[in-house]
């Protein structure tokens, strides 16, 4: 109240007000007499919390801070100090990631399987078969049943078991989708149907079929699997692992102490069912509570790890230390982690063999620690208790013989210890070092030299490559120093082997080029088992980059030529790894699994790679099937076509599976798609073979059928209509019957079969299928509308199709439905929608179509715009501005102003289309000539550097323009413009810069041009310097066009520095850069005359790099072309008495050179030549001579008494 009550009305009035909202108060805000958890929220936090803000606890491992440390944070004692850092802001701007980020990881060369989806991840799953049964070898004799060698039958039989199986599955989970499966077993019967368990979701008491229903005494005894129990039993205790170790299990208080059983004995199931009868006891029924007072107790003595001890009770629940024991049902036991041995497995394994018993492997993975899993379970103190034991053992480890030799001069011998003596042995550290138990698979295991505590060597000893650890599964064997002349011959084989791959995979170009060639050459001494056995699993590694696996290919290639037939065996092994290859989105790695395809079907025979593939034709798995059709088209490639001809009858009209007659006819697709036009002659066959897919039953194959029809269709345009008159009315039916997919794929056939008919026939045909393409115009399926697109195209392009009928009836309702801004995002309909339009403007004419899309050039969505340019630029491309109107034209030019200046982007779209289309109009752009350039000025002062040099190149497209429409002073204005900004930073907008100064001067002439030429080239031969190609290209362009029309302007002494400026441009990477500079020396030479070039380029013939001496002869070569071979040849001849190699080779192939450019006038120079030949001939290295003599004889059929005095040269040589 806002007031104190001082009369007795108010202070009544005061106790009513707040009697009367205490029984207002909502019953949730009150606690219950018996409810928990109700705290103050103003002490142990809230929302009003006084306390908030401040730390409620401390973390009891965590290390505190040192005093120094003074952050932003809050404490118990309020808010710290801030730090010197930077500001908070700059900090907040820094990307914080979850993952840790990799700075070289784009530079790091990429993975294979990074690059891979899905479906071609199905390869890594593929198994590498054993080797099969060779039916050729010794001579076709029947092979002995002894060798265990997998047959055809073999594989057969496999492949049908699994195709049963997976049959049965799939009715069995159609069957209980449906509800309809029935239990036969009477009494699972009355057990409602219950989820599906797991082993994993077992605990150790719960046993498959015990009875969840609750029975009443007299049933009990009767129920089979269920242990007999009286009402006065005791409460079931814990399950296994809860006990004390050695305690009695089943016992009751009255029971006898048993005697010693052995622990084999106590393994139930010999003769009575388990839980009836106690082993060990006779007859006396187990309890599952136990009681410690009536345990034996286990002495100290007994040996850990092993069974029952002599005086301990047998027990009955021995869980996972007796095979095919059944614990007793219906014992529900309370479980206790402490109880528990430690697991070994993590979470999610399978539990194999014992888990959290018997120790197997390596201890603990080399941890000598008893915590379950890794190290990264353990708490900090066992870590430390563990790296200090580790640490202790290494500094404590008896010493070897070899290391006590080390350590003291001869004469020391070691002592036998004292009889009796026995080490001292700390319990706890004992118990530390307990083995940890880790689950393995059973059976026998070969034991291996531990080696914990030697030093790890990851790197191969000797002249052999780096090793990386991803490679070392595979050359571990080479981490081991061994005395190879003790190994038997296949392990020395083996590690042959192994050391040239390891070379060749990972060594240098020189190493690997040793290896392979020996690897070639040992080929059929190593074996092909040997061989591929190492070299094919390196394939299939996850972590193989494209050039190890192009590398590990051609090591195939190579060896498949020398091994020959005795790779045959071996086929579904390489098969299995080579045939992914086919289908990977790099080209070179297809045509490298072509052509080892291809070589191992010559090497194996037709016989062996169909009785190899013809299990793979009809797998369930559609991956195998889809690599399989690609390969059998390959080896339709490399034995012929007519070979396989009978093989694909049968497989196509196969009655056993669907799946073997869709193989059949991918195969003859694929066999299109690969041959082209070389399936002509046998083009009727092949369309025989697949026609009656076109109506099967199944739906696959009738799409694949229509497929292989237009993949062979394709082949064979414009040929070959008479072979598809069989499939023409199947077709015809099924695009008026299908829906979807299958109407897609006959749709398809249809447009490749139409541009085969007669001009008649295609008009018709056609009319008949448009109605239906106009109709699936509106299709949201995007596989649809690119398909509609496509045959639209085609059916269009024909000769019989009228422009009238397209402009009537396809036009309106193809703009309608396709020019929308959802196709402009996908980049395939993008493709195909500007390829169709095109197409039809072709048909109707440049103005129908562009007056349509025009306005759309100002449309809102950037990428839709560049589609409708890229349209405009290829009609007017195909068919020029004749047919455009003055209107169009204007709204033409305004949109493509509009979109130029608007584009955020940058790319050659825009100004590929503006150029384009100026160009077109010609004359008639005149008027808009002023806008244009004050955009490209305005653009030109633009802070963005795209920006800056795409004006540039608009300047260079349309510079022609402004030449027909005479407007040289605005061509001058710009020309000064760009001079001034010849001083630009970034080499790519400097490169465009000089791109337009070179198309100014190319139009407007070396004596109109603004700036002067003898101003402009001063100020380029410092940009020669540049080593951006872009700008090396365009300037060095555009000073050869100074010097070949306008050489006069400029002193002879800057021509001579160009000279010597050119000669750093020789080394280039690029070879348009090299051809560019060698022909401006000839144009020099001509303009300053030959000498002082030459006296350069001579001086040049000295360097060590041979590049640079190569383009010299050339320019030398040019010279002398352009100012006379005269005026060359006494400088060259006066060169070669040099005596350095490589000034004498560079004179030679000058002179070769030299004479295959000036062709015949070289006659007269040949018996100047001739002494000099002669003596080149006499000399060791006459490789340059023999190239020389190529020329010069081919350009001069006289001077027959020459070549008759060379021949005694030539015998003497050979």
């Amino acid at each position: 109240m806002a007031k104190i009550a001082k009369t007795h009305e108010d202070i009544e009035a005061q106790i009513r007000e707040i009697q009367g909202k205490k029984a207002a108060l909502d019953e949730a805000q009150g606690v219950g007499l018996d409810s928990t958890g109700y705290y103050d929220q103003e002490i142990y936090g809230g929302s009003d919390s006084r306390f908030a803000g401040y730390v409620t606890s401390i973390a009891a491992t965590e290390l505190e801070d040192d005093d120094d440390d003074y952050s932003s944070s809050t404490s118990l004692l309020g808010q710290k100090k801030p730090g010197y850092h930077a500001p908070v802001a700059l900090l907040n701007d820094i990307p914080q990631s979850t993952e840790q980020y990799d700075p070289f990881a784009e530079h790091r060369p990429p993975k294979i399987a990074d690059r891979e989806d899905e479906y071609k991840k199905h390869r890594r799953t593929m198994i590498i078969s054993p080797e099969r049964l060779d039916p050729f070898a010794d001579g076709g004799k029947t092979p002995d049943p002894k060798m265990n060698a997998r047959t055809y039958m073999d594989v057969m039989r496999e492949q049908h078991l699994t195709k049963e199986e997976r049959e049965i599955r799939q009715q069995l989970a159609e069957k209980a989708k449906a509800g309809e499966l029935k239990v036969v077993n009477g009494a699972a019967a009355s057990q409602p149907p219950s989820k599906r368990k797991r082993r994993w979701d077992q605990t150790a008491d719960q046993t498959p079929g015990a009875t969840p229903k609750k029975l009443s005494s007299w049933d009990q005894a009767e129920t089979p699997g269920h242990t007999p129990s009286l009402r006065w039993d005791e409460t079931p205790g814990r399950a296994k692992g809860s006990e004390t170790p050695g305690a009695t299990p089943g016992s009751k208080i009255w029971d006898p102490t048993p005697s010693h059983t052995p622990a084999g004995a106590a393994t139930p199931g010999r003769g009575d069912t388990p839980g009836h009868a106690t082993p060990g006891h006779g007859g006396a029924t187990s309890s599952a509570r136990k009681n410690r007072w009536d345990e034996t107790p286990k002495t100290e003595r007994d040996t850990p790890g092993h069974g029952s001890g002599w005086a301990e009770t047998p027990r009955t629940d021995r869980g996972g230390d007796s095979i095919g024991e059944t614990p007793t049902p219906g014992a529900s036991k309370r479980k206790s982690r402490w109880d528990e041995t430690p697991a070994s497995q993590m979470g999610g394994s399978t539990p194999v063999l014992t888990p959290g018993k018997t120790p197997i492997g390596t201890p603990a993975m080399n941890m000598a620690t008893p915590t379950p899993g890794h190290i990264m379970s353990m708490t900090p103190e066992q870590l430390q208790a563990w790296r200090w034991e580790r640490e202790i053992d290494e500094r404590n480890r008896p010493l070897s013989d070899e290391e006590l030799d080390a350590m003291f001069p001869e004469g020391y011998k070691v002592l036998p210890p004292p009889a009796g003596y026995v080490p001292i042995r700390t319990p706890a550290r004992k118990l530390t070092a307990t083995p940890t138990p880790l689950g393995g698979m059973t059976g026998f295991h070969m034991q291996t030299e531990d080696r914990t505590m030697k030093s790890v060597n990851d790197q191969p000893s000797g002249n052999l490559p780096f090793l990386k650890p991803d490679d070392i599964q595979y050359f571990d064997k080479l981490l081991v120093d061994v005395d190879e002349s003790t190994l038997s011959p296949e392990e020395q084989k083996e590690r042959k082997i192994m050391k040239l791959l390891l070379k060749i995979k990972n060594g240098t170009p020189p190493m690997r080029k040793a290896a392979l060639r020996q690897i070639t050459d040992k080929a059929r001494e190593f074996g092909a088992g040997p061989l591929f056995n190492q070299i094919l699993p390196l394939l299939m590694s996850p972590t193989l980059e494209d050039q190890e696996r192009h590398l590990l290919v051609k090591v195939i290639d190579r060896i498949l030529y020398k091994l020959d037939d005795l790779v045959r065996p071996y086929v579904h092994k390489i098969l299995v790894v080579i045939e992914p290859l086919l289908i990977d989105e790099d080209y070179y790695a297809r045509v490298e699994g072509r052509e080892i395809i291809s070589n191992l079907a010559k090497a194996a025979g037709l016989a062996t790679m169909i009785s190899t593939m013809r299990p793979d034709i009809d797998n369930m798995d559609e991956y195998v099937r889809n690599t399989t059709a690609r390969a059998f088209a390959v080896v339709a490639s490399a034995l012929g076509i007519p070979s396989l001809l009978p093989f694909l009858k049968a497989v196509c009209k196969s009655k056993k599976s669907w799946q073997a007659r869709h193989t059949g006819i991918k195969i003859v697709q694929q066999i299109a798609i690969l041959m082209g036009c070389a399936i002509l002659p046998h083009l009727r066959s092949l369309v025989e073979i697949i026609e009656h897919g076109l109506v099967d039953e199944q739906q696959k194959v009738r799409t694949i059928s229509a497929l292989a029809i237009a993949a062979l269709a394709e082949a064979a345009t414009p040929y070959g209509i008479e072979s598809f008159d069989s499939v023409l009315k199947p077709l015809w039916k099924g695009i008026r019957q299908h829906r979807g997919k299958g109407l897609a794929a006959f749709l398809k056939a249809i447009g490749y079969l139409i541009p085969l008919m007669d001009a008649e026939y295609a008009n018709y045909y056609t009319r008949e299928v448009m109605l239906i393409l106009i109709r699936e115009f509106q299709s949201p399926d995007e596989e649809m509308k690119k398909i509609v697109l496509k045959v639209v195209k085609q059916c269009c392009g024909t000769d019989g199709v009228e422009a009238n009928y397209i402009k009537t009836e396809i036009l309106p309702p193809f703009f309608k439905h396709f020019w929308q801004h959802r196709m402009a995002l996908d980049r395939r309909n993008y493709r195909q929608l500007v390829d169709t339009t095109v197409e039809l403007a072709n048909k109707v004419g440049a103005a129908e179509i562009i007056s349509r899309i025009v306005d759309d050039l100002k449309d809102e969505a950037e990428q839709y715009r560049k589609m409708v340019m890229e349209t405009i630029e290829k009609i007017m491309g195909n068919l020029g501005a004749a047919d455009i109107d003055h209107k169009l034209e204007e709204q033409l030019i305004d949109g493509i102003l509009y979109a130029f200046q608007e584009q955020t982007t940058e790319d050659s779209v825009m100004l590929n289309g503006f150029g384009t289309v100026v160009n077109a109009l010609g004359k008639r752009v005149k008027p808009y000539l002023p806008q244009i350039c004050g955009t490209v000025l305005w653009r030109l002062n633009n802070k963005s550097a795209k920006v800056r040099q795409q004006a540039a190149d608009l300047i260079s497209r349309t510079a022609v323009v402004m030449k027909t429409c005479q407007e040289e002073k605005l061509m001058g204005h710009l020309g000064v413009v760009l001079y001034e900004y010849l001083g630009e930073e970034y080499p790519e907008v400097l490169g465009s810069i000089l791109g337009a100064l070179k198309a100014i001067v190319n139009v407007i002439g070396m004596h109109k041009m603004t700036p002067p030429i003898k101003d402009l080239l001063p100020r380029l031969t410092p940009i020669l310097k540049n080593r951006h190609e872009k700008v090396q290209e365009n300037c060095i362009d555009l000073v050869g066009r100074i010097a070949d029309r306008g050489a006069e302007y400029v002193s002879a002494r800057e021509w001579m520095r160009i000279c010597f400026e050119l000669l750093e441009l020789l080394k280039a990477h690029k070879k348009a850069i090299r051809r560019a500079t060698v022909n401006t020396f000839g144009y020099i030479a001509k303009a300053i005359g030959p000498h002082d070039v030459l006296a350069t380029l001579l001086n040049n013939l000295k360097v060590q790099e041979r590049q640079n001496r190569v383009c010299t002869t050339v320019a030398i070569a040019i010279v002398a072309e352009t100012c006379s071979p005269f005026t060359v040849l006494p400088a060259l001849m006066n060169e070669y008495r040099v005596p350095e190699l490589n000034v004498q080779n560079g004179v030679l192939k000058s002179l070769s050179f030299l004479f295959e450019y000036i062709g015949e006038m070289g006659k007269d120079y040949i018996y100047a030549v001739t002494p000099l030949l002669e003596d080149a001939l006499m000399d060791r290295d006459r490789s340059e001579t023999a190239s020389l003599h190529s020329p010069t004889s081919q350009g001069n059929s006289t001077g027959g008494n020459v070549w008759l005095s060379f021949f005694s040269f030539f015998f003497f040589n050979i």
